[in-house]
């Protein structure tokens, strides 16, 4: 048998099999599980197969009740399950831990929101001096600060490697104005972190402790596999031409002064624990100490920045909670993080008292979590409410012509080295063909002015909504898709070159695998 079909009948084993156990589980005496829990299980398992994902990890707070699972194995080499204990990167949602620091010292008033950021740090600058003078700590933090966000820089692993980051910011162009403009911003969440270690005299991952992680007692969390003695960590996979996951463990590296927007290693149980806090008043769940008042949790779940699209539509960001919109009222707040082999989402809708996290160690993982987090499945199902409403329809050539051209957006790596990447915008069949080289890999139907829904070529549903941005003059200057901002060239169609559509559903900006 070869090491491919191999690899698909351990997949498709270990997907049936749900190890581990439940916390808080369905209560004495109580026969199966909810006919929800069922069908979210169903889900789990069905998705693992659909798009090659050997092991998941979730959890739900759904009327008062915690349910933790893991489903299939750590790795395909080195088969072990999956349980609620096993460790992820959970990437962007360790925002939601920054932000939440951030406000820690904004109570023991050695941070304002609303002062600038170089009330703290006198010499930071981006290359616009301008907007560097007066962008505040909320924009930092609401993903308005309006400078190029896609900011991966290698600047060491020593102590000094945040501030080394902060400080090579100084070439990252302003894109729009401070506080004018939702965009997705991991650089602005890594100058966060910088702030933090200014505020407390020691490194960002020290104080995150500190402040956050050790008080809430989450024991499997934190951003150094070797300062976490028994932790099993779920192994990154990339898919191969069949699908099937390989296992490339070198996938968890990170920079360490992208730690405060992505690095923190967690569990489902810590992460359910964590969203028990926010969904609270401020104290340790079970009774502890007062970490925040109720009024600093209400203010990072509301009060939001510039709104758009991330996959979802949304109101804005708070304190770097995703506010997104329902249908009947209900705030969602959510989150979630992408990494090279390390996909997760994670929601909570405060007035229902309900909480989803699910983790994942797969390329393929953004296709199960758009199932949860970006279409609204799991919402109605838990917590009776749904997205707002968009239906397609078809425009003419007239009304796409305000919208084709050719798009580009750009990225810093690893190495220092600036990557552009475009795609065309083209009319055909009263939609937008998004392609490279020629080559169509999605549509985009508008659902209502500037909106649209990202489709498959075959019109299937990506769960992914996208709009586009207009300039002082009311033409359309940008496409946000995935909430990294695309330029818009009206002159230029058929530019794009390459081989990869740049635009990837329901999935965060992060430096694809290769």
């Amino acid at each position: 048998m070869s090491q491919t079909m191999s690899r698909r009948t351990l997949l498709s084993a270990t997907a049936a099999v749900v190890a581990g156990t439940a916390i808080g589980a369905p209560a004495a005496g109580a026969g199966r599980a909810p006919s929800a829990l069922r069908e979210l299980e169903d889900k789990i398992r069905a998705g693992m197969a659909k798009y090659g994902i050997p092991g998941v990890a979730v959890g739900l707070l759904h009327r008062g009740t915690e349910y933790v699972r893991g489903f299939g194995v750590t790795s395909v080499d080195d088969p072990r399950p999956v349980d609620g204990d096993t460790v992820f990167r959970v990437a962007s949602t360790t925002k939601t831990f920054t932000g939440t620091a951030v406000m820690r010292l904004v109570e023991r008033g050695r941070l304002d929101l609303d002062r600038t950021v170089r009330r703290y740090l006198p010499d930071f600058r981006t290359a616009d001096p301008a907007a560097s003078d007066r962008v505040t700590v909320r924009q930092v933090l609401n993903h308005s600060a309006g400078w190029l966000g896609d900011f991966f820089l290698d600047t060491g692993a020593d102590d000094a490697a945040l501030a080394r980051y902060v400080a090579g910011m100084s070439r990252l162009p302003q894109l729009t104005p401070p506080g004018a403009v939702f965009a997705y911003n991991n650089a602005a969440i890594s100058l966060a972190g910088r702030l933090i270690e200014v505020a407390t005299g020691t490194t960002y991952e020290q104080a995150l402790h500190a402040l956050v992680t050790g008080p809430l007692g989450l024991r499997h969390s934190g951003f150094f596999l070797d300062q976490m003695p028994g932790a099993v960590l779920a192994v990154p996979h990339a898919n191969d031409e069949t699908g099937a996951p390989i296992a490339l463990p070198e996938l968890l590296a990170m920079p360490r002064g992208v730690h405060p927007a992505g690095g923190l290693i967690s569990s489902a149980r810590d992460q359910l624990r964590w969203a028990r806090f926010h969904l609270g008043d401020g104290r340790v769940p079970g009774g502890g100490r007062r970490l925040l008042t109720p009024r600093s949790l209400r203010a990072m779940q509301s009060h939001p920045g510039p709104g758009g699209t991330l996959f979802v539509e949304l109101d804005g960001v708070g304190v770097t909670w995703l506010l997104r919109p329902t249908a009947e009222g209900p705030e969602v707040v959510q989150h979630g993080g992408d990494w090279a082999g390390q996909h997760s989402g994670f929601l909570m809708v405060p007035e229902r008292g309900f909480a989803l996290t699910v983790l994942t160690n797969s390329e393929g993982g953004p296709g199960l979590t758009a199932e949860l987090f970006a279409d609204d499945w799991a919402l109605r199902r838990f917590a009776g409410v749904r997205n707002l409403p968009a239906v397609p329809r078809a425009l003419s050539d007239a009304a796409l012509a305000a919208y084709t051209g050719h798009y580009t957006a750009e990225q810093i790596g690893f190495d220092g080295t600036s990557d552009v990447f475009g795609v065309d915008l083209v009319a055909d069949d009263g939609q937008l063909s998004a392609r490279v080289g020629g080559v169509e890999g999605l549509r985009l139907g508008f659902y209502r002015r500037d909106y649209v829904l990202a489709l498959e070529p075959s019109g299937a549903d990506t769960h992914s909504r996208a709009n586009f941005v207009r300039g002082s003059d009311g033409s359309v200057a940008w496409l946000r898709f995935g909430g990294r901002l695309y330029r818009r060239n009206a002159a230029t169609t058929l530019g794009a070159t390459g081989t990869r559509l740049p635009l990837r559903p329901a999935t965060l900006p992060y430096p694809a695998v290769s």
